[in-house]
């Protein structure tokens, strides 16, 4: 995937991961990417891992991963933040 494809899965995760799990963050939309980026990059690596298979292109798989991984960041960043 090229870096246009991470930030735009980026964002849709990192979206999603705010559905999910709503609550008043600071940052906003850049941090939503950032975090929708990172967590594809450590749901690809955890299910990776197991054997899942990781992110690699705009797949339902890929979706999953990535948003799991985003929700993991998420409820980190919330815990260091509280």
């Amino acid at each position: 995937m090229g870096i246009l494809s991470w930030i735009v899965l980026g964002l849709v995760v990192g979206i999603l991961a705010k559905l999910i799990m709503p609550g008043k963050d600071p940052g906003g939309f850049i941090v939503t990417t950032l975090l929708g980026i990172a967590g594809a990059f450590v749901g690809g690596f955890i299910a990776s891992l197991f054997g899942i298979g990781g992110v690699a292109g705009f797949n339902l798989v890929s979706l999953l991963v990535a948003t799991g991984g985003a929700l993991l960041l998420l409820f980190g960043y919330r815990m260091i933040k509280t």
